[in-house]
């Protein structure tokens, strides 16, 4: 079968053949139906050299990944044969203290596993078929379109990872910022029109980005640039913003998250930009708290797969087939594509 696999670090993925892998015990065997491309695989592509990753090279790429179950290795009586499932996407050891309490995103042995999941390190979903170790990381998707609930596995979930903590700041009256209008940020917007009424604004640098923005539920769209704090705080009365979720973690992304933070406000990154943050005495208003968003939990997608399902997070995917996934990177790298793409193996 062809597969999009990392062959070389520094360099785009290439169609590959490899063999349909047999799953052994324990294991399951999926006919991909959606391969989400995301961002972050083109910090894979671009930004590490040799050496950087103890990660062995070949892999074949695409974390975010839904299928059917196709076959099933000995021992696995949770999943059926022809089940949609989602994939759980951080695999981790299962053992450690931080796997017990269900943050296996916060594997305390990852450096030591040879990835971080199926397109991370271990083979992934841009291929017909994805052998996923354990049955344990399946998510049932029900009726939810298995296709376009790729992107759920990461681009929804690590939104929902970091608003879920800061939904208690957003009460009536309150005001949520949500930096970015990309396939995270357009995510963002929808949980948080979902899970929260507060006044929901969306900021991008453009134009198309915004006109989504509305469609997946923004109260305001600002355009960024130099007057975009003034027209943030225009629009919550001078307040500011109660909670900024920055999709971008790109300097002046961080930089407007704490030019319209309201005291007392949370700050959430979700972007992999890399931008530094000053915090402290003086530097933010009083009382304002910073975290960064990282994954999420498997009971977290669990719960993203039931907003799915009850219609709060209607898709806005583009999808491409796999002999086209490099456009769905280029369309990425260009900033013209809108929501998120999803590579579909089998047609």
């Amino acid at each position: 079968m062809k597969a999009l696999r990392l062959t070389a670090w520094k360099s785009d993925p290439e169609l590959c053949e490899v063999a349909e892998p047999d799953p052994g015990r324990g294991q399951v065997r999926l006919r991909v139906a959606g391969a989400g491309a995301c961002h972050s695989d083109l910090h894979l592509f671009e930004r590490f050299a040799p050496g950087d990753l103890a990660w062995r090279i070949p892999f074949t790429i695409g974390h975010e990944a839904t299928g059917w179950v196709d076959a099933v290795g000995t021992g696995v009586t949770s999943v059926e044969v022809g089940e949609p499932v989602a994939v759980y996407g951080a695999w981790g050891c299962g053992g450690c203290h931080q796997c017990r309490l269900g943050f296996e995103h916060l594997c305390e042995r990852l450096p030591t596993l040879g990835g971080l999941g199926g397109g991370l390190g271990h083979d992934g979903a841009m291929a017909p078929y994805m052998l996923v170790p354990s049955a344990r990381w399946l998510v049932p998707l029900g009726d939810v379109d298995p296709v376009t609930a790729a992107p759920l596995t990461d681009a929804a979930l690590t939104p929902y990872h970091g608003i879920k903590p800061v939904l208690p700041t957003l009460g009536p009256g309150r005001a949520a910022v949500v930096v970015g209008a990309g396939g995270l940020g357009l995510f963002a917007v929808q949980l948080l029109r979902a899970l929260s009424p507060a006044v929901v604004i969306a900021v991008d640098e453009r134009p198309r980005a915004l006109e989504s923005a509305r469609t997946a539920g923004a109260d305001h769209v600002v355009l960024a640039g130099d007057a975009a704090a003034d027209e943030v705080r225009d629009l919550t009365s001078g307040r500011g913003a109660n909670v900024v979720v920055d999709t971008v973690g790109a300097a002046p992304t961080v930089g407007l998250a704490a030019a319209v933070i309201a005291p007392m406000g949370k700050i959430v990154i979700v972007g992999l930009g890399g931008a530094v943050l000053r915090a402290g005495f003086g530097v933010l208003p009083f009382d304002v708290s910073v975290s960064s968003a990282y994954w999420g939990t498997r009971a977290e997608l669990v719960e993203v797969v039931e907003l799915a399902r009850t219609g709060h997070l209607p898709p806005l995917v583009r999808t491409f087939p796999l002999d086209r996934a490099l456009d769905a990177y280029d369309a990425m790298r260009a900033g013209t594509l809108d929501g998120r793409a999803v590579i579909t193996p089998n047609p």
